[in-house]
């Protein structure tokens, strides 16, 4: 049987493939270390073939992308420097071709697949975790949480947190009207709901809620002109910072962090955090290497997994992005990740203030904001086979996409220029 080309990469034929590919590519996300390799092969068999169906068209013309790539590149260099080389190699090629497989994907998936794609992939993680996931105590902090099939309760948390945002942008912003999706998106808010509560994960229940009010607050402001946009964002920008202060002088963020048992050093965060600014001092340029810090064997990550009880040697960073790749990457990669974060993130508001009308920005925008929210506190995406690292890369390509006009409101045709054929 002979599959048309378009049934393959052409964002607005391909549903059936591109939501397939998309959801396994989650479940990916969520298990691969638990079903090894074998997992990982099969994320790379759902996007590297397509560059033989059409290799110009799947992947474009990647001088556009010098800026998405730079961090992915400098990672792979700093093998060079690094105390761990083997390690530093092997993690940052892993996470050079998860980038080439975000921004395939960003050439042929359209936001719509991205978004049904993403609701039946954390349907089927969260089941999972449900089905085989496990409590855990946790002893910084005295608390037993679910932590599903995961090995922290944040994990679990930030798969539901995105469940929920995916589940409301299908709805509101997306405006699906078929009542299969609109049953997929409702099922996948529900068990998102209850997930992210049942995990008592602070950091994934307040940025859920932030990043949900984003959403609605959003909507209204489509129906005012660029102008009156701007000006509204700015004022509530201001408003806002306001607001954060306030809570930070009043104790308002103390009390928040009470509700779900924790104090004003999140957890042993702090602590955490001093310890990753000390060590970044010892390479401040270029850092010790990808991934570099974190080795078996190294005194100083083997004093922190005994300090904080993690008995596996594994899975554990400074619960900061940026303290994080100032130590592994230095400053230059500091440099380089922020460009790729909020350009990215900017890149998107400025499209929904701009434009009458853009859903996909929106709905991208969104989900960078919960990446910038959380890159305080947690890790997202700077680790290959992650679902914020390819979600940040998705929606770093589209930025260098051409657009067209919309012809008509309402329809995904308004929203998604087709990837052009020539390089």
């Amino acid at each position: 049987m002979r599959i048309a080309k378009s049934a393959l990469i052409d964002p607005n034929k391909n549903g059936l493939y591109g939501t397939a590919a998309v959801a396994l590519s989650f479940f990916v996300f969520a298990y691969s270390s638990k079903f090894g390799q074998v997992s990982i092969l099969a994320y790379y068999a759902m996007w590297f073939p397509l560059v033989v169906v059409d290799y110009r068209r799947v992947l474009g013309n990647y001088t556009r992308y010098l800026w998405i790539f730079a961090f992915g590149i400098l990672a792979v260099l700093s093998s060079f420097w690094s105390d761990a080389m083997s390690v530093t190699m092997r993690a940052s090629i892993q996470y050079l071709t998860h980038i080439v497989c975000a921004l395939i994907a960003m050439r042929v998936i359209s936001i719509t697949t991205l978004t049904r794609g993403a609701l039946i992939g954390i349907v089927l993680v969260l089941l999972y975790s449900l089905l085989f996931g496990l409590y855990l105590f946790d002893a910084l902090d005295g608390t037993v949480s679910f932590v599903g099939a995961f090995s922290s309760k944040n994990q679990l948390g930030f798969f539901a947190s995105l469940g929920v945002i995916f589940a409301v942008s299908s709805v509101l912003v997306l405006r699906q009207r078929d009542i299969l999706w609109l049953g997929v998106a409702g099922v996948a808010g529900l068990i998102s709901a209850y997930c992210l509560l049942a995990s008592q994960s602070a950091t994934s229940v307040i940025t859920t809620v932030a990043v949900v009010a984003l959403i609605i607050g959003f909507m209204p402001m489509g129906m005012l002109s660029p102008a009156n946009r701007k000006m509204i964002f700015l004022a509530l920008v201001g408003v806002g910072a306001l607001l954060v202060v306030a809570s930070l002088q009043f104790g308002l963020l103390d009390a928040v962090l009470g509700i779900f048992g924790k104090d004003s050093t999140l957890t042993g965060r702090t602590y955490l955090w001093q310890q990753g600014i000390e060590a970044a001092k010892d390479a401040p340029i270029l850092g010790v290497g990808y991934q570099g810090f974190w080795v078996v064997g190294f005194f100083d990550a083997e004093r922190l997994w005994d300090d904080f009880f993690i008995t596996t040697r594994s899975g554990f960073h400074f619960h900061n992005t940026y303290i994080e790749t100032v130590v592994e990457n230095g400053f230059v990669g500091l440099i380089l990740l922020l460009i790729l974060l909020y350009g990215t993130l900017l890149g998107h508001l400025r499209s929904i203030l701009v434009k009458k009308n853009d859903p996909q920005g929106l709905v991208l925008f969104a989900l960078c904001a919960l990446f910038v929210v959380r890159s305080f506190v947690e890790i997202d995406v700077t680790y290959p086979y992650q679902v914020g690292t390819f979600l940040l890369y998705y929606a770093a390509g589209k930025l260098t996409l051409p657009r067209r006009a919309p012809a008509r409101a309402g329809l995904l045709s308004q929203v998604e220029m087709r990837p052009v054929a020539g390089p």
